[in-house]
């Protein structure tokens, strides 16, 4: 009988997991044709960009199983349910769990390191080898040795990082080379894989801040304010075009009145304005275009349920930010400090956010599906982010994200960034809700000495939520708090790093407010644009 309960509770748990799988391939495919340019589409950075954005996303799903899987190990009033009542037979679910961690996290590492690299190169020296495959292979080779060699580093470091105390300095050289492969060996190199994860998730933290928190404010106020109305755009863009036909005609006419060529100055005026001319010409065409849409008709109709929806997100990114400050707080306020990487166990100050999922406990599923919208909550804002600002190297932009211009080399950098937000995501979810994802919805049951003189030595258990004072064998803690803190050192500059992430979203809120509508065809005409890009709208 135990034995069918915990394989259908294995079940449920894996079941809903492969559900929200089959949900992110279909979602990602969708997602990368809608911007992908169809004149430089490739079939293998098309597969590439698909799987890179499915792990990336399959990643962040494993969290709510993983709380789930936890969480489902006890019955409400505090005691195991038989299946689980082995300690054996919970750490063998656990580590299924975790085992599911290191394999999705090695994909990550490949994918980030060997495969993205080697496709984007592939790409980059199209153009400079006229065709050649054998000379694109081998310069993209040449190319991701060097990521592959940084990844090797990686690693070592990790294995030979000490995670207890070091021998003494009366310790023998040999002595001290001894600790260091007993490190390595006692931990099977799990630990460097760990340190690997780490030190991506530190670039994870700065992509999150600069946008998981611009994402935050500036898709809940789009929403909110909505796109310029179509017929005024076509309206003003006609005005705009017979002003430089205008010009034009001035500069012309002043070369047949004067019968002289025209001056460098006047020559190069007439460029730019035919430039211009072009440009207004292509967005004139998409006007159109977007005007007789049926999806520009639809989103008007929705417009109220638009601006609802912005609502809700931006007070959803409101409480976040503050349930990150009062976390933070609270660690600044009971942490020991930078040594101990301000690690806490359990709340001390009141969290909204890990108090509504408390509370939410005894309505099966409410407080699993709103981890789960929490989770693809920051991966959509984070999509929106990047969407809005492009690809930015400090203060150069690589590359703009359009829909269905994108180049391929840029979906790669789109996809090689969201893996290392989802790598973030996981400790972002547990600074807002830090007691929740320790131990999920765990109970545990307390004897205490009944009251009155008639009672003797009798006992009545009590149901306390799992905490940092629960007894070691009453609450099992997720395997994603272990991995996240298997270093003190990262979870020091993680704690920063949500400083900075709040500033940076309080910034960005206050752009995206001063900011006015957006065109409704917004990044679907450039300077740069040729007219040829514009059949596939177009047809």
């Amino acid at each position: 009988m135990a034995a069918q309960s915990l394989l259908s509770e294995s079940l449920l748990g894996w079941s809903i997991f492969t559900f929200i799988l089959l949900i992110i391939l279909a979602f990602c495919w969708v997602y990368i044709r809608k911007f992908q340019s169809r004149q430089e589409s490739e079939v293998v950075s098309t597969i590439t960009a698909i799987c890179a954005l499915s792990i990336a996303l399959i990643t962040s799903a494993l969290l709510p199983v993983d709380i789930f899987l936890v969480s489902f190990m006890k019955y409400p009033n505090g005691t195991y349910k038989e299946w689980a009542a082995n300690n054996l037979t919970r750490g063998q679910i656990e580590d299924t769990v975790l085992y599911g961690y290191y394999t999705l996290y090695s994909f990550i590492l490949f994918c980030v390191f060997l495969w993205i690299p080697f496709v984007y190169f592939y790409y980059e020296e199209r153009d400079d080898d006229n065709g050649n495959k054998c000379s694109q292979v081998k310069n993209a080779l040449k190319y991701t040795i060097g990521f592959a060699i940084v990844c090797v580093v990686l690693l070592l470091i990790g294995a030979f990082v000490p995670l207890e105390a070091p021998p003494g300095q009366n310790s023998t050289q040999w002595e001290k080379v001894q600790y260091l492969f007993e490190e390595l060996g006692s931990s099977h190199g799990l630990p460097a894989l760990s340190f690997s994860i780490s030190t991506l998730t530190l670039i994870g933290m700065l992509a999150v801040i600069t946008y998981t928190a611009y994402g935050m404010s500036v898709l809940p106020l789009n929403l909110i304010k909505g796109t310029r109305s179509v017929v005024y755009e076509r309206l003003e863009n006609t005005e705009d075009i017979d002003d430089v036909e205008h010009q034009i005609e001035k500069l012309k006419s002043k070369q047949c009145t004067d019968g002289r060529p025209l001056s460098s100055r006047d020559r190069n005026n007439l460029q730019e304005l035919e430039g211009k001319l072009q440009v207004l010409r292509r967005r004139g065409r998409h006007l159109e275009i977007a005007e007789r849409n049926c999806c520009t008709k639809v989103g008007s109709a929705l417009r109220p349920l638009k601006i609802l929806l912005g609502v809700f997100f931006i007070l959803v990114a409101l409480l976040f930010t503050v349930a990150l400050f009062i976390s933070n707080l609270d660690k600044a306020l009971h942490s020991a400090g930078i040594s101990s990487g301000f690690i806490i166990f359990g709340t001390n100050l009141t969290n909204p956010l890990n108090e509504l999922l408390l509370a939410l406990q005894p309505v099966f599923p409410l407080d699993y599906i709103l981890i789960t919208i929490i989770t693809m909550y920051f991966v959509v804002t984070s999509m929106a982010g990047i969407r809005n600002m492009g690809i930015w190297f400090f203060w150069i932009r690589l590359y703009k994200i359009r829909p269905k211009k994108t180049r391929p080399q840029a979906l790669l950098f789109l996809c090689m960034i969201l893996l290392l937000i989802v790598l973030h995501t996981s400790y972002m979810i547990y600074s807002l809700a830090p007691q929740y994802v320790m131990y999920g919805s765990q109970k545990y049951l307390v004897q205490m000495p009944s009251a009155g003189p008639a009672s003797g030595n009798a006992t009545s258990g009590t149901t306390r939520t799992c905490d940092a004072d629960a007894p070691e064998d009453q609450c099992t803690v997720t395997r994603s708090y272990l991995f996240l803190h298997k270093f003190w050192f990262f979870s020091t500059i993680y704690y920063f790093g949500n400083w900075a992430f709040i500033g940076a979203f309080l910034v960005g809120l206050v752009v995206s407010c001063c900011r006015g509508k957006k065109s409704v065809i917004e990044g679907e005409v450039e300077a740069d644009d040729s007219d040829l890009s514009d059949d596939e709208y177009v047809h």
